[in-house]
Formats: structure tokens, C-alpha cells, sequence
């Protein structure tokens, strides 16, 4: 008999994260210990539960502009070797717990070099965390694999820096390359340089498209820059036409944009609860989650920003299985999907789908 799917079972089900925010998933007691510990006297509260709170209620503006400006405070107690650590071990241990099997967690190491650090020290703080908190999850008995996305902020001009960077520490546990950022005035393009020189280093890359602005951001993150994935890639769904006269089996007409990204096999790295959050979709039943998985796009599903979203990887299949009415087979091939889209090597993901996945979810259908 197949396991009923409650939140609970979900939880012991093998999930893949590929976006995930490093600074968006601090634990609230986390920042309150670190700002104690370096002085840092700019929180709304020093209260844990009051905290957790703040940063929903903010979150929840329906704007992208105004949900970026919560990580001040995330990013402030991440100036330091041993605050980055920190948060790096227990992003690791905090996923593991929630049944995460491979996770990509991204950051933007400009971001966290106000006190002195050097690029280099910001990336080795947040690798040794990581490691630390893999090594902490195996003496708990939970599997995790996690690789690092480096992050350049797409209003700045550092852009070929950190790509180079990335590459620098590719052999030590950086998987990739992304921009993010409020889109709005700063189209992946202005970053072309970037991009090229991945390209040419035989580097994966992905980038923030389609969120809060259209097609167009899309377009050029495909066409212009040549991304390997789409974070959010929301807005996908305006060039889709659902009704009963479409072209497609499903009944839908495929713009020329949306044919090409689902023939391509783009993958899509949604974040349901973060999307609405941000006004990028109405709610999590009218969410383009739901008409993207039955025209079989390659559909990922993410946590984007844990503390903010007050998320997990549990409470994200939940919610979606909850508006969908989705199986354990369909929470399957999520999880597969976002495999195949990983950034590591094919043999790493064939093992983890074949040794991890597919028994995990077996025991579950019964």
C-alpha cells in the first residue's frame, strides 16, 4: 500500500534543491547570536519568534524590491569567517534534516567583503561550512551532497570577477554561476562579458529571469547569454495560451519562446511560496506550477529564500500537492527533473537518482 502523502512523509522523501539562497535561509536565532556577538544593534528584534515573523510579514509585500531589502540584516552578521561558516554548517544540517539528498545553495561573495574579507576567504568560509555541516548531517544518519553557485549582483560591476572566481574553485565545491538581483533596469545582457568567459571555461551557469519582469529577461538569458537554467522563469507563462483549441495535446498554443524553452529542456527553477510572495503569481493554486507540469516543461521546485518564505523543501511539495493534488509520482519526477538539471557530472546524478531517488520514492508508492 503506497505511504499517504502528508507533510510528515514528505519529509522523509529525497528532494533535490537547485535554488536556494544562502542569506535567504539563516536561522532567526542565528542572526540574533551573531549580531550580539559583533555589535551589530540594527534588528527589528531580538526576539526569535518576533524575528521569524518580521521577516515573513515584510517578505510578503507582493513586491521584489521590497522583498530584497530584508537580507540587509542576514547579510550583515555574514561579514565575518566564523558567521559565514556558521550559517554555511547549519543551511547543510537544516536541509539534510528536511530530507534534502542534493541541494545547489547560491550567494553573492561581493556582498559579504564589508569588513575586509577578500573574495577568497568569503568562498573558503562558506566551503568549509559546507562540509562541515555534510559531515554533521552522516553522524545524524542523513544524506547530503551540496554544491555551492557563486552570485553576482546584476546592478553592480563585478559580474566577470566572480565568474572567474567561481571557476577558480570549480575542482572545490562551486558548481556554478548565477546573477540575481532586481531585474527591472538591469537585463542579464549588461553581463555579457561574464557569461562568455563561462562559456569558454566549459562552466554552468544560471540566471534570474522572468520573475518580476516578462519575456524579455527570459529572451535574453537564453538567447543573448546562453544560460543552462532559468531561476523563477515565471513569466514563461505569458507566452502560453491555455484553452481547448491549442495546439498541443494538453490544449495549449505554445508561443515561439515557450516552444523553445520546452524543447530545449531548459529547466525552470520555480519557487512557489517566494512567487507570490514577490506578486509573481497570484497564489499558489493559480501558481504556472500547475499548466507547465502538464505541458511537461522541465520543472524544478525550489525554496528560494527559507527564512523569508518561512519555507522548506517539505512545505513547498506539501503546498503543491495540496493546490494539485499531485502523487508521489509526481513529486518523483520533480525530483528527477531537478537531478538531471544539476550542475554536478552525469555519473554523480545517475548514482543519486538511481541509489537515492527512485528506492526513496518506491518504498513510498508501496
Amino acid at each position: 500500500m503506497p505511504t499517504p502523502l502528508t507533510f510528515e512523509s514528505i519529509r522523509t522523501a529525497p528532494k533535490v534543491l537547485l535554488h536556494d539562497h544562502l542569506d535567504g535561509g539563516v536561522r532567526p536565532a542565528t542572526i540574533i547570536d551573531e549580531a550580539r556577538r559583533i555589535g551589530y544593534d540594527a534588528l527589528p528584534s531580538y526576539d526569535v519568534d518576533e524575528l521569524a515573523a518580521w521577516f515573513r510579514e515584510s517578505a510578503d509585500s507582493g513586491s521584489l524590491v521590497r522583498y530584497l531589502e530584508t537580507f540587509v540584516h542576514p547579510v550583515a552578521i555574514m561579514q565575518t569567517v566564523e558567521g559565514i561558516t556558521r550559517v554555511a554548517r547549519e543551511c547543510v544540517e537544516d536541509l539534510a534534516a528536511d530530507g534534502v539528498v542534493y541541494a545547489e545553495v547560491r550567494w553573492a561573495p561581493e556582498l559579504h567583503v564589508d569588513n575586509g574579507l577578500t573574495l577568497e576567504q568569503v568562498v573558503e568560509a562558506v566551503l568549509n561550512g559546507f562540509a562541515e555541516g555534510t559531515a554533521n548531517a552522516a553522524a545524524a544518519g542523513q544524506r547530503i551532497q551540496v554544491g555551492a553557485i557563486a552570485t553576482a549582483m546584476r546592478h553592480a560591476a563585478r559580474s566577470l570577477e566572480i565568474a572567474e572566481l567561481a571557476a577558480h574553485y570549480r575542482d572545490s565545491g562551486v558548481v556554478g554561476f548565477d546573477i540575481a538581483g532586481a531585474e527591472a533596469g538591469y537585463p542579464p545582457s549588461r553581463h555579457l562579458d561574464a557569461f562568455e568567459y563561462l562559456r569558454r571555461e566549459n562552466f554552468h551557469f544560471t540566471i534570474h529571469a522572468g520573475e518580476a519582469f516578462g519575456l524579455p529577461s527570459i529572451w535574453e538569458a537564453i538567447q543573448w547569454c546562453g544560460t543552462d537554467r532559468l531561476g523563477h522563469g515565471v513569466r514563461i507563462v505569458d507566452d502560453i495560451v491555455a484553452d481547448d483549441t491549442g495546439t498541443t495535446r494538453e490544449g495549449a498554443r505554445l508561443g515561439r519562446l515557450a516552444q523553445y524553452v520546452r524543447d530545449k529542456r531548459i529547466p525552470l527553477e520555480m519557487c512557489p511560496s517566494s512567487n507570490v510572495q514577490t506578486g509573481a503569481a497570484a497564489s499558489i493554486a493559480e501558481h504556472p506550477i500547475g499548466l507547465l507540469r502538464r505541458l511537461h516543461f522541465r520543472v524544478t521546485v525550489n525554496t528560494d529564500n527559507r527564512l523569508m518564505s518561512g519555507t522548506s523543501m517539505t512545505r513547498e511539495m506539501f503546498l503543491l500537492s495540496e493546490a494539485f493534488g499531485y502523487t508521489w509520482a509526481d513529486l518523483q519526477w520533480f525530483t528527477v527533473n531537478a537531478l538531471k538539471s544539476a550542475f554536478i557530472g552525469f555519473d554523480e546524478r545517475l548514482a543519486i537518482i538511481n541509489d537515492v531517488v527512485k528506492p526513496g520514492y518506491a518504498a513510498l508508492m508501496g
